[in-house]
């Protein structure tokens, strides 16, 4: 088990959170949910003890291991991926090298044949026999196939070394395990395959997540940051919002009754309180209005951006026709011969776990890139704005603070109007007059769409838009999106925006070209029953 006892941070002379007394118990999962900035990372780094507190303590029951999700890409980069997952139970890959090391010894002495059969007891125990078949088996489920086992990580794509260091995590089952957002980066199969990994294990998981589908899918308890406290609730993301949506909706609704009979006190004592026959009435009354107090509504650290496409123009009947698309991308064909037609008003998410695939396609149809062969063609009314998942050009060494970069990508002239804008994006007074090239991930995505919106275009394509977005961000982009009236091509790895957004899938992948007119879990389901 895992518990904290009256734990307290600041930072700067700003409490992020204080008195944080929870128990974590074995065979549950709890979500960490809370704004940009409430300290939900901060927070699982003192549980990992990566930060020491200002107050109060950790409590781990003794002997249990915890794993923590690495999120140094880099740390491993001299290691095989298989060493890399074993790494997940530090004890048992010490073990390994000093068996390695003894049996390669040509002096072995009668000790190191005493140490080595203690050695090899302990290994028996931990199951290190099956150990690399296990990594295989994570590895394998979250997609990395076996030619990337004995490569080295320095030599694997981003998207893939999340995956090994999630197996890494993974690995051995652990007692405790804390993971700060695992879904990032991953697609939607893998998410799956982790979801239902999780379900089954019989540890004590704490994540950190933005997306809303895998913490109503995996938790049995959410964990709120916010309010300067941290808060748990039985219940997954969903019932935690329904719950405290009607609490504060109940809240509301009594200080409206209590003002109500307030102002009725307060009415009765003026018109009475100098009238002999009803001064006892008013005295009463005066010293039932002095027991009457309004709830005190705590204000929430969450903000909802405002997200809304308005294209300047209809789309028209003819929108997009790609026609027999290759390309080559360094050694390997990510498209193949590809050919498909939007029509008016499409929302179509594009699927697979080739996520360079997507990108490429995407950036072929922005503009960005040249195909090998085939061809592609806009319908004439139509105008295009694109949302790369790679935004660093536009950010990085620029000297703009955010009116003068807003100003860029529109034709706003007015000071007014573009700090509206970035109102809007929850960028007001002086954080709008902040540099370009300091902001975080999650504000670099919402001028991303904040310069989409201004763009007044009606076909947008949008290449993973919730990474680093909080999950009141996803909810307005979502919303949004769903709410467009021009034609969409998107791809995310949020199951709730495929669902909810989608009306059509594209999957693109090694396995083949799939595209049907249906929702997201109608593919699933398909797919589901097709692998029975």
């Amino acid at each position: 088990m895992l518990s904290t006892s009256n734990i307290g941070l600041q930072y700067g002379g700003r409490t992020l959170f204080e008195h944080v007394s929870l128990n974590f118990s074995q065979g549950n999962c709890y979500g960490i949910i809370g704004a940009n900035g409430a300290g939900k990372s901060t927070f699982l780094k003192i549980l990992s003890g990566e930060i020491e507190p200002n107050k109060g303590e950790v409590i781990i029951t003794p002997g249990e291991r915890m794993s923590v999700l690495k999120q140094d890409h880099f740390e491993f980069d001299d290691c095989d991926v298989i060493r890399t997952v074993l790494l997940g139970n530090k004890k048992l890959c010490d073990i390994m090298d000093a068996k390695e090391e003894l049996y390669a010894k040509e002096d072995f002495t009668e000790e190191d044949g005493i140490r080595i059969s203690e050695l090899e007891e302990e290994f028996a125990e931990m199951d290190g026999w099956s150990a690399e078949s296990d990594a295989e088996i994570l590895l394998n489920g979250l997609g990395v196939t076996n030619e990337y086992h004995y490569m080295k990580m320095a030599e694997l794509d981003n998207d893939i070394k999340v995956k090994v260091l999630l197996a890494q995590a993974l690995f051995g089952n652990p007692d405790i395990l804390l993971m700060d957002e695992p879904t990032n980066h991953l697609d939607i199969d893998a998410i799956r395959w982790l979801e239902d990994f999780l379900m089954e294990l019989e540890s004590v998981v704490i994540v950190v997540s933005h997306d809303r589908h895998f913490l109503n899918k995996i938790c049995t308890h959410t964990v709120d940051v916010d309010y300067g406290k941290i808060t748990m609730y039985v219940g997954n993301y969903d019932f935690w919002y329904d719950y405290t949506q009607l609490a504060q909706r109940q809240m509301r609704e009594q200080n409206k009754k209590t003002e109500a009979k307030m102002k009725e006190l307060q009415e009765f004592v003026a018109r009475f309180s100098a009238n002999a026959s009803k001064s006892k009435q008013a005295t009463s009354r005066k010293k039932l209005l002095e027991n009457l107090v309004l709830e005190e509504i705590p204000v929430s650290s969450r903000r909802f951006p405002y997200v809304a496409f308005k294209p300047d123009r209809e789309i028209g009947n003819e929108v997009l026709t790609v026609s027999n698309i290759s390309k080559t991308v360094g050694d390997r064909k990510v498209l193949d011969n590809l050919s498909f037609v939007i029509t008016p008003n499409e929302k179509v998410a594009f699927i697979g776990t080739d996520a360079v695939a997507k990108t490429t396609l995407f950036k072929i149809l922005a503009g960005e890139l040249e195909s090998d062969e085939g061809t592609f063609k806009w319908g004439v009314t139509t105008s295009q704005s694109y949302f790369p998942s790679d935004n660093s050009e536009y950010f990085d060494g620029c000297e703009d603070n955010l009116l003068d970069w807003i100003r860029r990508y529109s034709d706003l002239v007015f000071e007014t109007d573009v700090r509206g804008w970035l109102g809007r994006m929850m960028f007001s007074g002086e954080e709008a007059t902040k540099k370009a090239s300091v902001l975080s991930g999650g504000e670099r995505v919402r001028c991303m769409l904040c310069k989409m919106m201004l763009s007044g275009a009606n076909v947008l394509i949008l290449d993973e838009p919730t990474n680093h977005l909080d999950l009141e961000s996803i909810a307005a982009l979502n919303d949004g999106l769903a709410k467009f009236p021009g034609a969409l091509l998107f791809t995310s790895h949020d199951h709730q925006l495929v669902q909810t957004v989608a009306d059509r899938i594209i999957k693109i992948d090694e396995d083949g070209f799939y595209d049907k007119k249906q929702t997201y879990d109608e593919y699933l389901e398909e797919k589901a029953n097709a692998e029975k």
